[in-house]
């Protein structure tokens, strides 16, 4: 089977606007057995997108357009598959009354032109938008003038805005799809790893799972900022024994380094530990600037073990709300294990936490030394058993510097709390 997706929107090309859409339609129809072949992005012109789904109907059985259906004059989709596959536009009196009754429910005005938004091709199926006004549209183009053997297609036309693409494609698509093309039987299982790069991972790996690859296996590698995924396949009948196995004798190899599977983050894996524990942690953050703290907050639950963040950026709060001493820093300086280790117990001391996280750093691109160079940082977890300072280097720029520290420090939480 082959799926495409087109993305419209000038705004994609010109780099304004980050293209969610890619990652989440794919991942999607992933995880229900289905792969994405092709996936390209067009500007709001019609030559462009006429060219761009003529040329995916020519070959997929599938084909998925985002943008391009809401009332503004660069929003011209609509119009322009119509005109490719020679339907008649008209109104659908079902599609006028969701604009409407959107616009009455929010007691405002519906504007002039919005109810373009319920012209639809003939034969088409009006895919209902619960969050905004622009409604998508499904047809089976059968017999398909574009592929050489005349199969059938369906091509899929779904709003730009992701807050109303997605609840469309869950409710509507996804039963859709599942009706139309029974996917193959699919097992996959990805394992997040941090704390080793991704060539030095497969190298771990890829020789005792060769035997598994010879039955069927697929092994697929992800390096993202301080992380590596480990991605198993499997197909048909015996797939999802071969995706057991092989999870196994990956576990086996990494071990610690493996600290969650599919959807689960790093930071969710942490809230999950503490909570389990009924512990407390308190932070103090001085070259990440709160980020520790926000990607534990992004999970759900973690009131129940964040007790506080104090965000220490200059010498005098890390004195005054840490207990830093003075002589500490005029010492050994800021970016130090003896101030990273007063850091964490100073916090822990201050809120009475079960555990207290610490980092002090230099991020760059200026304030380094020949001793300390920018990317030098310290990161310190005092708990009921002492105190533990790791010192790691993170020549980066700036956004990453905070991102692989963020990761190091929950990390090194991680492994405390495993053992």
């Amino acid at each position: 089977m082959h799926i495409e997706l087109i993305n419209t929107g000038s705004e994609l090309l010109l780099g304004r606007v980050l293209n969610t859409h890619q990652q989440w339609i794919c991942r999607q129809l992933a995880d229900l057995g289905y792969e994405v072949t092709r996936n390209v992005c067009v500007a709001d012109d019609g030559p462009s997108i006429q060219s761009a789904v003529r040329e995916s109907l020519g070959r997929s059985d599938i084909v998925l357009t985002t943008g391009g259906l809401g009332p503004t004059s660069d929003d011209i989709t609509r119009e322009l598959i119509a005109q490719l596959l020679g339907r008649k536009l008209s109104q659908d009196a079902g599609a006028l009354a969701g604009i409407e009754r959107y616009f009455a429910q929010r007691h405002r005005p519906m504007p002039p032109g919005t109810e373009v938004q319920a012209l639809v091709p003939e034969g088409a199926l009006v895919l209902p938008n619960l969050n905004g006004t622009a409604p998508g549209l499904a047809m089976e183009v059968s017999p398909n003038p574009f592929r050489p053997d005349k199969c059938r297609s369906w091509l899929v036309l779904l709003p730009g805005p992701p807050r109303e693409l997605r609840p469309m494609f869950t409710e509507f698509v996804r039963p859709l799809l599942l009706k139309e093309f029974p996917p193959p039987v699919f097992s996959c299982r990805t394992l997040h790893t941090t704390g080793m790069g991704e060539s030095t991972v497969e190298e771990k790996i890829a020789g005792p799972l060769h035997a598994l690859v010879g039955r069927g296996l697929e092994i697929g590698y992800c390096a993202r900022i301080g992380e590596v995924d480990v991605r198993l396949i499997g197909r048909g009948d015996k797939g999802a024994e071969i995706v057991k196995q092989s999870e196994t004798i990956v576990r086996d190899l990494l071990g610690p380094l493996i600290f969650g599977v599919d959807d689960t983050s790093l930071e969710a894996t942490v809230v999950a530990m503490l909570a389990e524990r009924k512990q407390i942690i308190t932070l103090a953050e001085s070259c990440t600037g709160g980020l520790i703290a926000h990607r534990l907050t992004n999970v759900p639950g973690a009131s129940v073990v964040l007790d506080s963040d104090m965000v220490t950026y200059s010498n005098a709060a890390k004195k005054f709300l840490l207990g830093v001493r003075e002589e500490t820093l005029v010492m050994h300086g800021a970016v130090s294990s003896a101030v990273a280790r007063q850091m964490a117990e100073g916090a822990r001391a201050r809120r009475g936490a079960d555990y207290a996280l610490a980092v002090t750093g230099i991020a760059g691109p200026d304030g380094g030394t020949p001793q300390k160079p920018v990317g030098t940082v310290f990161i310190a977890l005092a708990g009921n058993s002492g105190t533990i300072v790791e010192e790691r280097h993170n020549p980066f720029d700036r956004e990453t510097f905070k991102f692989v520290t963020s990761q190091q420090a929950l990390d090194l939480l991680r492994r405390t709390l495993a053992g």
